[in-house]
């Protein structure tokens, strides 16, 4: 398990390395989907995660999708639509590569911007 666990943070720190990322956008800038923002305030209504929950938004196949990571380990991390319609899980799980239906999500998504962080402070 603390392989899993390390090999998550490893590719999370990779993720926010990449000069892809953006910065967090105002929201005056842009706003999510309801459907988006009622999972990211559910989220808000649980025990900080660990790690810490994120959602990104990207451009694949043409659509806006949004990701969100898992809370713990051996969880697939979630792609939806715009709707909140299950898309696929482009990574996590025990083998780290999701449910492999989309497995060219990261060669092709264009990274948007991240849409949120959970900034709390673990207790």
């Amino acid at each position: 398990m603390n392989l899993l666990l390390s090999f998550y943070s490893s590719l999370l720190a990779l993720l926010a390395c990449n000069s892809k990322m953006a910065t967090i956008a105002s929201p005056l800038e842009t706003s999510e989907p309801s459907c988006i923002q009622r999972r990211i305030d559910s989220i808000k209504q649980q025990p900080v995660w660990n790690p810490p929950a994120e959602v990104h938004e990207y451009e694949y196949n043409g659509k806006k999708v949004y990701l969100f990571s898992a809370n713990c380990c051996d969880q697939f991390n979630t792609l939806m639509d715009a709707n909140c319609n299950y898309v696929c899980a482009p990574s996590g799980g025990f083998t780290g590569k999701g449910d492999r239906k989309c497995n060219d999500f990261y060669d092709t998504a264009k990274h948007l911007r991240l849409v949120w962080k959970d900034e709390r402070v673990r207790k």
